[in-house]
């Protein structure tokens, strides 16, 4: 059997560069979450804001969901919970106590302290299989495509993302379906049988 018999045909996902980014983080990335939530307690997300915090200090909410790279809900989400898990300090600013200030309690504080060289060590594993050149090369490939793709998204005219029209659709469809199913199955509870000979 020759190479090219062996080797299945590439499909064109593969091809996608966005795709196999995707793939690398779900396989890579799952033993940083194996460890923010089995040891630690922790998403994946709610790490990523302590990472922020831990790096760049005190933050408003606004700043922490743009450095984090997350929606302005699901960061309040996140900071809530970590908030209640006391990793997390919300302090009212004095003169308007709607714009809150966000940094890491020393719990937080000791968390990252842990938590941050045991994923190091996970990425300098995985880029262990890089020598220096490559790596190197990989580096530079990759800040200019993240600076380019910052600049693609700056440029283009897209559709905001709008999850909460979406979620309700797929509520009101779920809620159709229901109502649907509840009319086949009293349709058939409500079935009229044909005259028992008993009958009178």
């Amino acid at each position: 059997m020759t190479e090219d018999a062996a080797t299945p045909p590439r499909r064109p996902l593969d091809d996608l560069l966005l795709y196999r980014l995707s793939r690398l983080l779900a396989v890579a990335g799952s033993m940083v979450i194996r460890l923010c939530e089995g040891r630690f307690g922790i998403t994946r997300r709610e790490w990523r804001l302590i990472a922020v915090l831990a790096s760049r200090g005190e933050l408003g909410s606004s700043q922490l969901a743009e450095h984090a790279q997350l929606d302005r809900a699901r960061t309040s989400k996140a900071v809530g919970s970590l908030v209640a898990k006391r990793l997390v300090t919300r302090t009212a600013l004095a003169g308007d106590r709607r714009q809150v200030r966000l940094g890491l309690t020393a719990t937080g504080q000791a968390l990252y302290d842990e938590l941050f060289p045991l994923v190091t060590r996970i990425n300098a594993e995985l880029m262990g299989t890089l020598d220096a050149d490559d790596a190197a090369r990989f580096d530079d490939a990759l800040l200019r495509l993240q600076a380019h793709a910052e600049t693609m998204v700056a440029q283009a005219v897209l559709p905001k993302a709008d999850r909460g029209r979406h979620a309700a659709a797929a509520a009101a469809a779920a809620a159709g379906n229901g109502k649907t199913n509840s009319t086949t199955r009293t349709g058939k509870a409500k079935a009229v049988s044909p005259p028992s000979s008993r009958s009178p």
